[in-house]
This record gives C-alpha cells, structure tokens and sequence, in this order.
C-alpha cells in the first residue's frame, strides 16, 4: 500500500525550555491534524527582554500522512 506524506511547518514557543516549546507545538498540532508520524525541528531561538530570556521558540515541521 502506498502513502503519501505532507509537511507543514509551525512555529511554537515556551517560557520555560526549547522542549516545552516543542511539546506545546506538537500537542496543538496533534489537535488539528491526523496521521501525524514525526517532527524535525529546523530552528531553535530566544527571545530577550531586558536582557533576561524571555521564551524559548521553536521552527518546526509536523510530517503526517494523508488519509485515503
């Protein structure tokens, strides 16, 4: 049987930890979509305000297969 992917990318973010922010992402991800089977996460940045880290931000592709 053949499968077919799709990627979409969103962007997720933490006040606590580049993993909370992963975890986050995937569970409003997993919210909406189904078939999900992995995550690649592209970019990991941080926002500073007044010179404290402020929230942890991830890029992220959610990879999930399309439904027949």
């Amino acid at each position: 049987m053949e499968r077919v992917a799709r990627i979409t990318e969103i962007i997720a973010g933490s006040p606590v930890s580049f993993d909370e922010a992963i975890k986050a992402g995937f569970e409003r991800a997993n919210a909406t979509l189904r078939g999900i089977t992995g995550l690649r996460v592209i970019e990991q940045r941080v926002s500073v305000v007044d010179g404290k880290i402020a929230e942890y931000r991830v890029r992220m592709e959610v990879i999930f297969v399309l439904e027949t």
